[in-house]
Parts: structure tokens; C-alpha cells; sequence
């Protein structure tokens, strides 16, 4: 039973409003002692207070409800106890939550240009990306994961420009996407000093698409380093690509595209734009005069590409709020090139992350790279493993420090509702206590300890056949109610392309159980209790689990 749902509906027979609108009304009040769910009063009328009054007189109370009390303008609705933990316990397994959505859904995701390694942005993408892929999976969707590889282009040439003058036909001494990253560096700081290079980069990039031969055997030899090293750390952050697509495959087409039709005008110095302004956007150039293409150019085709390839019905760019602008104009173009699928496109925009220092910048080279954040993480977080346990193999030590150095790293970038900033400080990132990834992860080694401990010692194993009358104590209830919200919550994801009420839902979960945990002895002598709440831990393991993974973290036995 959806109680929420149920609420609703004996709301909309009572009071004949839209159900949209009481749903979107209805509330859970923060403070337990005021009930499961309130509804305002003042979508019945200009007396809130005197309408919640008549409202609470004419409803019928069901089986699920043991009462409903009026606060103000407000009607507070409170479930029973033993149907609410026989309707959620009695349920929870591996597809609780899971939806019956049979969309077809492109997520695209990560996009990086080949001139240097992904950076901590790259992680707050991927982990946005990989939540969203799981999360709208487990609705029932068939879910693609593509990537945009942006493979050419005036900062390509000009890393390959710096390695011209200064790799002297040098082999990679180190990671190879971070070997190619330096001459991107070592670029901008040269060119402070000599403005002329950012005329030769700006002719290298007309060479290349000139498809000079020797310019496009060296960008295929320093593209193969940066991608070999991109495969690495999308292995290890755990995220795969069901297609990646190459800028350098695509822009051709997209010049054609824009050469073929009339929506596409020149301007005074020849470039060739399409007009915006009469939409609230600026106009925008989709083929410079000396024919190089524009980012605008590929995604045009790339669009174009990915319906032919997927059909799909509704495609999600994860891209920083940087782009903002850059989506409303192709989505915009697509409307006005009468594409059938421009409505069913959308920008998943993101903040920035910050240091605590400030913002990174990748020019100067205080970007702070992946690879170099995932080890530094898992350093911190196997210092704290050691210090906690010293019968571990160093295998274990190390396995431990890796899924919760990720953890760390995955929930604080999906804690934090996507269109916000966020800073990223690594030390807070790692505690045990308080709102992050190793907190959860810890919250589910525990109930999975108790479920061990008690089929040790008490040769007990965990039986749905639990009785829900015996559920009655606070802290049991509060952990059964927010177990009764994950489906919700879920759902809630799936529509709102945010996974931080997701995280932060984890959170409640865990906090929740550890006050039970503390107040409510589980493995005891009295079989008939410990039998209920042996259920409500399992239940508690079993959501844990399933949000951490919906989330792309590990869910560990043991921490």
C-alpha cells in the first residue's frame, strides 16, 4: 500500500480537488508527534483553519489510519502502526521501489576533451551520470549510456602545438592522459609570454581540418595516450559506455547540416550563424568563415545521430551549468529544424566544485586531476582502516580503503541538490559520523554484523513471518516510516533528475537506525521480539543496500 497515495485519494473524495494539487500539497510534517502526512487547508478556502475543522468531521476514517487531529490549517493524518510495518517489512527485497517505466532514455555523460585528464568536475559528472543511469533502470526504463568524446578543436591543437615544440617525440614517462595534460599547461603559460602561439594553434586546428598528414598522425598518436588513460579511470570510478561518439567523426556531417539548410545565414564577417534574439537568446555561430566548426556544429548532428541509432524518447545531457546557455540554443535550433525529437531533450545542468581553496582552473594547472583525488582519498581512508582494525590482510586494508575512498567521493557530489556549487573538502568527505558516504556504508556493515551475530548465536534466521503488532516503540516506528518512503523517494529521482533526495534519504535511513540500534536491544532473549526485529534490521540492510547502489557505491559487509 502507498499510503501517501491512499491519503490522496480519500482527499479528493471528500474535497473534489484536482489529485495533482493535493499531491502536491500533502506533506510529512517535521516533527512525528504531528502525524504522517499534513494537508493544507488553504487550497479549500479563505478560512484554512475553519475548513480543516469540517474536513476532519466528514472523513471516514480506513483500517491504515488511527486518527487525524487538525494544527492550525492543517489536517494531520496518523497511520497504524502495526499496518504500516506489516505493509512496508512485508515487502522490502530487492525490487522494492523498482518502477514499471518502459521509456528508452540516452543519458549522456562525462564529455571530456582530449588534451588533458578528467578532473574533479569530470567525478561530480560521472557520479551524477551513473546515479541517473541506475536510478532510471531500476524505474523499468531501457537506459543508454553514451559519451561525447571532444576530440579536436582549438585546445587539442593546442597541447599538440606545445609537444611540437617541446615533447621532442618524447614517449609518456607517466599516466598518458596526464602526460599530454602537461603541454596543455605548459601551452598556456608560454603563450603569456609569446601571444603569436595562439595565432600557430589557431592554424593547426585549420590544418587538421585540412587533414594534413602529419598533423593528423600526431593528433591520433597523443589522442591514443589521453583515451588509454581515460579507459583507466572510468574502470575504476566504475561507470561504462554502451556508444562514445568522436567530435572528430561528427563535425563533418554537422557542417553539412548547416550548409543544407536555410535556417543558416552569414553575418557581416562571413561566419555562418543562425538567428536567436528573437527567442530571449543571443544568436549563435554554428561555422566560423574560415569553415572550422563549433561545439553547436557536432551537437547538431550528434542529436541527429543519436535518434537514428537509439529512437529513443527522451535524451539527458549531464553537463555543468557553464552550458547552460549553449542548451537552450541547439535545443532551440533542433524546434526550428522541426526535429521530432527537440521536445524530448534535456540539460541535467550542475554546479561547479570548488576547493576549499577556491575555484580550480585548468589553464594554470591548479585543476586538481581525478586519479590523483581517487588516490589521495584512498590513502586518507586506509589511514582510518588501519587505525581501526589491526587483524586486516593488507588486501583487505587496501579493498576496504578503495570503496570507501569512493564512497566518500560519489556521495558528497550527490549529496548536494545538482544545480548548487558544491566544495569539496576531502577530510569530511571520510567521516564516520555525520552526512556521508562512509556513514551509510557503515550504518549497512552493522545491520549485517547483527544478521551474522544472530544466526551464530542464536541460530536465527530472518522470516517475513514476523509479528507487526509487537512493533511499537518510537524508534522502531521511525525506522519502519522512513523504510515506507523509499519507493517514493525513488520515484521521486526518476522524475526530478536530482539523486540528492536520494542520498540524503540514505541519510535519514541511517540515522534512524543507529537510534534504534542504540535503544533497541535486537539480539536477546525474548525470541518473539528479537524474530520482529531482526525483520526491521534485514529491511533496513536491504534499502541500504539498494540506494548505495542506486548511487554507484558499494554496500560493504564488513567496514
Amino acid at each position: 500500500m502507498d499510503f501517501k497515495k491512499e491519503i490522496v485519494k480519500l482527499l479528493v473524495k471528500e474535497t473534489k480537488l484536482p489529485e495533482n494539487e493535493i499531491l502536491k500539497g500533502i506533506s510529512i510534517p517535521p516533527d512525528s508527534k504531528l502525524g504522517d502526512y499534513a494537508f493544507p487547508c488553504f487550497l479549500l478556502g479563505k478560512e484554512p483553519v475553519e475548513e480543516a475543522k469540517k474536513l476532519k468531521k466528514i472523513i471516514k476514517l480506513p483500517n491504515f489510519i488511527s486518527g487525524i487531529q487538525t494544527v492550525g490549517p492543517y489536517l494531520n493524518f496518523y497511520l497504524k502502526n502495526s499496518v504500516v510495518a506489516k505493509e512496508t517489512l512485508s515487502r522490502v527485497d530487492g525490487d522494492f521501489g523498482k518502477g514499471k517505466e518502459k521509456r528508452k532514455i540516452v543519458i549522456e555523460y562525462c564529455g571530456p576533451n582530449t588534451n588533458k585528464p578528467l578532473h574533479l568536475g569530470h567525478l561530480r559528472n560521472m557520479a551524477l551520470g551513473k546515479a541517473m543511469c541506475q536510478v532510471l533502470a531500476f524505474q523499468g526504463n531501457k537506459v543508454i549510456p553514451v559519451n561525447i568524446v571532444n576530440d579536436r578543436g582549438i585546445h587539442i591543437c593546442q597541447s599538440m602545438l606545445a609537444y611540437q615544440r617541446w615533447g621532442k617525440g618524447k614517449e609518456p614517462d607517466k599516466k598518458s592522459d596526464h602526460f599530454v595534460g602537461d603541454y596543455y599547461v605548459k601551452f598556456s603559460q608560454e603563450v603569456k609570454k609569446n601571444k603569436k602561439l595562439q595565432e600557430e594553434a589557431q592554424a593547426l586546428l585549420v590544418q587538421w581540418e585540412l587533414k594534413d598528414v602529419e598533423i593528423r598522425r600526431l593528433w591520433q598518436r597523443m589522442n591514443k595516450w589521453v583515451l588509454e588513460g581515460f579507459a583507466e579511470t572510468y574502470q575504476r570510478f566504475g561507470v561504462q559506455f554502451e556508444k562514445e561518439y568522436l567530435e572528430s567523426e561528427m563535425y563533418e556531417k554537422g557542417k553539412e547540416m548547416v550548409q543544407n539548410s536555410k535556417l543558416f545565414v552569414k553575418d557581416d564577417d562571413g561566419n555562418l550563424i543562425v538567428k536567436l534574439e528573437d527567442f530571449g537568446m543571443p544568436n549563435k555561430v554554428v561555422l566560423r568563415a574560415d569553415g572550422t566548426s563549433v561545439y553547436m556544429t557536432q551537437d547538431l548532428f550528434v542529436a541527429e545521430k543519436r535518434f537514428l541509432d537509439f529512437n529513443f524518447d527522451q535524451m539527458i545531457y549531464v553537463v555543468a551549468n557553464e552550458q547552460n546557455n549553449h542548451f537552450q540554443q541547439l535545443f532551440k535550433i533542433l524546434e526550428l529544424l522541426k526535429k521530432p525529437y527537440a521536445s524530448s531533450l534535456y540539460h541535467l545542468s550542475y554546479g561547479l566544485v570548488h576547493l576549499p581553496s577556491g575555484r580550480m582552473k585548468s589553464r594554470e594547472g591548479t585543476v586538481i586531476d581525478a586519479d590523483t583525488l581517487m588516490d589521495e582519498i584512498s590513502e586518507l581512508a586506509e589511514r582510518e582502516v588501519r587505525k581501526r582494525y589491526n587483524n586486516l590482510s593488507e588486501k583487505e586494508i587496501k579493498n576496504r580503503a578503495e570503496f570507501i575512498g569512493l564512497g566518500a567521493i560519489k556521495f558528497l557530489m550527490l549529496k548536494t541538490d545538482a544545480h548548487r556549487d558544491t566544495i569539496f573538502n576531502p577530510e569530511e568527505s571520510l567521516s564516520f559520523e555525520g552526512e556521508t558516504g562512509p556513514y551509510v556504508q557503515y550504518a549497512h556493515a552493522r545491520a549485517c554484523s547483527i544478521l551474522r551475530k544472530a544466526k551464530v548465536e542464536k541460530k536465527l534466521k530472518v522470516s517475513k513471518d514476523a509479528n507487526y503488532e509487537s512493533f511499537g516503540l518510537q524508534e522502531e516506528m521511525t525506522v519502519i516510516k522512513v523504510l515506507s518512503h523509499f519507493p517514493e523517494i525513488v520515484a521521486k529521482v526518476g522524475e526530478t533528475y536530482k539523486p540528492h533526495h536520494l542520498a540524503n534519504y540514505l541519510i535519514s535511513l541511517a540515522q534512524a537506525f543507529n537510534e534504534f540500534y542504540h535503544k533497541c536491544p535486537v539480539i536477546s532473549e525474548l525470541e518473539h521480539q528479537m524474530r520482529s526485529r531482526l525483520l526491521l534490521v534485514d529491511s533496513v540492510r536491504q534499502v541500504l543496500d539498494t540506494g548505495l547502489g542506486l548511487l554507484g557505491i558499494t554496500a560493504p559487509q564488513e567496514m
